[in-house]
């Protein structure tokens, strides 16, 4: 049996990982899918104050309350900074990190600078027009639906905006020395986590490849579930 905590990307929340869960369940695993402060249902809570620090420690709450120990921490997406900073700031919880095409941060940067620049400006400039406080949801709800289905257009929310332009500063390289694994998208090839493959390769992690989207937690949970497993083993 394998713990694993799962946890989402930006927009996005726990609610994405029921078909992974219940997968990894029915194989005799734990799983926990956490939601990050101020999105899906906790977006209530979205404000200012919310940032990178704000998530990371989101998550090392769950390790601690729940009391959970040799832990599979795998990150979606912007979740990669998340796991980034948790595994930094106390790995003992922790014996592997599976990035899920999750961003792969060094000390001093934040997403909008590990994103390519073209990438970075789309995403600044609405937020200035949404108060400096939030990242509007990046495509039409039209484009979600047909990508995505309409339940996942109703669910996901604006993000908060300083957990996009928070510096993560690290300690220790992105992995913290622990046993890493990343699964690359192929059925889209977003050059958005192309820096990040490329940096993963570069740590000498090993590498998988999954042909879905990159919400390859929505598009092939089957799939998915199969190479986290392999990455726990």
């Amino acid at each position: 049996m394998t713990t694993f905590v799962l946890v989402h990307g930006g927009w996005g929340g726990g609610w994405e990982w029921g078909g992974v869960e219940e997968r990894l369940r029915a194989l005799g695993h734990v799983a926990h899918r956490p939601t990050l402060t101020g999105l899906g249902d906790r977006s209530h809570l979205l404000g200012p104050a919310i940032d990178l620090d704000t998530h990371i420690a989101d998550v090392r709450a769950v390790l601690e309350f729940e009391d959970l120990r040799d832990v599979v921490l795998c990150g979606h997406s912007y979740g990669g900074m998340v796991v980034t900073g948790v595994v930094d700031r106390d790995a003992s919880r922790i014996s592997r990190v599976v990035y899920v095409e999750g961003l792969v941060p060094r000390d001093g940067e934040c997403v909008l600078d590990v994103v390519p620049a073209d990438v970075a400006e789309r995403l600044r400039a609405p937020a200035a027009d949404a108060g400096g406080v939030r990242l509007p949801i990046p495509l039409s709800h039209a484009e979600i639906v047909a990508s995505h289905g309409a339940w996942y257009a109703e669910r996901i929310r604006d993000q908060p905006l300083a957990t996009f332009t928070q510096p993560l500063r690290l300690e220790r390289e992105p992995g913290a020395g622990l046993p890493c694994t990343y699964i690359r998208t192929t059925k889209e090839r977003d050059p958005t986590f192309d820096e990040s493959a490329r940096r993963a390769r570069e740590l000498g992690w090993r590498y998988e490849e999954i042909a879905t989207i990159h919400d390859a937690q929505i598009d092939d949970p089957d799939g998915l579930v199969e190479l986290l497993v392999a990455a726990a083993g």
